[in-house]
């Protein structure tokens, strides 16, 4: 984009502490989120946040503030932060401040908007609930996403958040018609790389856009990057009327961002270090993700928990917001039941009879209650021996076996490290399936014939192989 003044006011750089800056204007101050310009070629850009006093401004940078001293000039540029908006936009990547970082060369026919947007009136959502069927069986039957909503997906450093993430894009795009958005907010640079050539190879590039403000930029730009992705993503909503699926890898960076900001700004912390203003600033970026009249954003969010403590205020603050959490457990994932979601602890609010079905509902609840009474058991198990239990019992814990591993299933995404084909299984197969296990159809079928399969149906054709084979452990085919 090229740099167009909107405004000649002048002011002088007073003070630079990292990416905070302090700036003197001698006449009419420019307002909270007015953008500035400043650096030889007015390469670097301030977002003002505060009016320190009269005539002087802190704010803080979204580029790198090397080269800034005091007394150079910074000019008003009379707006807020701007995003590209338009169909020129589908299959590209951006940064925070809208410009292009594929090197695909310039934007054709865009529109440029602020980033500062209010929420959809209430009068504008809508009150429908729908089912967002992911093809996940964990997800599908456990966890329900909902057409519209906000899920979350919690855990933390290295149990899925991405792969899942990255999986959904896949199962998504080639089913949806409308536009996938992923955002990046504060994670590793080859990341982004790496999806962007995946989605390219995946052919689903032409539906998708992405954009990044990733861990070595300054907090500033992790802190707005949410934004712009919303900006982008309303676009499509309420200009083209179509379904956004935006993606947000990871919402507690945004968070984490905003912590720094404000301790940047020297706001007083709040509890655990978090800054005070952590409740509004998650609800101004949350809220403008709804289900309207002329389309749906449905947002799936990635959320880092600090060191598995769920109790932390930015998952806390982030479980609000959301009509579904599933939560990856650390114990599952070494386990090898991948996805590695959590059924006792994920919840969904769409896991009711009048969204899902009676049928759905009911068999959801047998499933977590035959989990749940595994876990109690687990600790006689470990202790005393399975066989130390009732008849009954010993039925209840070869079902929650079989229905764990059945809840696995190899991913499109992961294909080439596994050697496994992945597997897109609809709701109806899924519900089929532990319906089947719980009415004791696969006693006969050793555990391992439900593991990492699609529909229960392959588990015939797995035992199969094994028994013609003479292999212990059935081949992922």
């Amino acid at each position: 984009m090229e740099y167009r003044s909107a405004s000649s006011h002048k002011g002088i750089i007073l003070s630079v502490r990292g990416s905070v800056v302090d700036i003197r204007f001698e006449e009419d101050i420019p307002g909270i989120y007015t953008m500035l310009r400043t650096g030889t070629e007015g390469e670097v850009v301030i977002e003002v946040l505060s009016q320190r006093s009269e005539k002087v401004v802190r704010g803080i940078a979204l580029t790198p503030t090397q080269g800034l001293s005091r007394g150079m000039p910074v000019e008003d540029t009379g707006r807020t932060l701007q995003a590209p908006v338009g169909k020129g936009i589908l299959s590209r990547m951006f940064d925070v401040l809208g410009n292009t970082i594929d090197r695909e060369g310039p934007l054709p026919d865009v529109q440029w908007r602020s980033i500062h947007n209010d929420p959809p009136p209430l009068a504008r959502r809508s009150t429908k609930s729908e089912i967002f069927e992911t093809g996940i069986k964990a997800i599908d039957v456990l966890v329900p996403m909902e057409r519209g909503g906000k899920s979350g997906l919690f855990g933390g450093a290295g149990v899925g958040k991405t792969v899942l993430l990255t999986e959904l894009i896949h199962n998504m795009v080639g089913r949806e018609e409308g536009v996938s958005l992923f955002c990046g907010i504060g994670e590793r640079s080859r990341e982004g790389e790496e999806l962007y050539r995946e989605m390219k190879e995946a052919g689903v590039l032409p539906n998708m856009v992405m954009v990044f403000g990733q861990m070595n930029e300054p907090p500033g730009a992790r802190f707005r990057v949410g934004h712009t992705a919303l900006t982008m993503a309303e676009y499509f909503r309420d200009d083209e009327h179509r379904d956004v699926l935006l993606l947000i890898d990871n919402i507690f960076r945004f968070i984490q961002a905003g912590s720094e900001v404000s301790g940047l700004l020297g706001q007083m912390p709040s509890r655990l270090g978090y800054q005070p203003t952590l409740g509004t600033e998650l609800s101004k970026l949350e809220e403008r993700i709804a289900n309207t009249d002329t389309g749906a954003i449905t947002s799936i969010q990635a959320v880092y928990v600090p060191a598995d403590d769920f109790t932390d205020p930015a998952a806390v603050h982030t479980f609000s917001h959301l009509s579904a959490s599933i939560v990856l457990s650390r114990k599952r994932a070494s386990e090898g039941l991948y996805p590695a979601i959590d059924p006792l602890q994920s919840s969904s609010k769409m896991t009711t009879p009048g969204i899902v079905g009676e049928r759905h509902y009911l068999l959801a609840q047998e499933i977590r209650k035959t989990l749940a009474q595994y876990a109690q058991l687990k600790d006689i198990i470990a202790m005393l021996g399975i066989e130390q239990l009732s008849v009954e019992d010993r039925n209840v814990v070869a079902r929650a076996r079989r229905i764990e591993r059945f809840l696995t299933q190899p991913f499109f995404t992961t294909e080439q490290f596994t050697g496994m084909k992945g597997r897109l299984v609809s709701r109806d197969d899924a519900l089929t399936g532990c319906e089947r296990i719980l009415n004791d159809e696969f006693t006969e079928y050793p555990e391992n014939a439900l593991y990492m399969i699609g529909s229960v149906d392959e588990a015939n054709e797995k035992t199969r192989s094994v028994k013609t084979s003479g292999k212990s452990v059935p081949s992922p085919e």
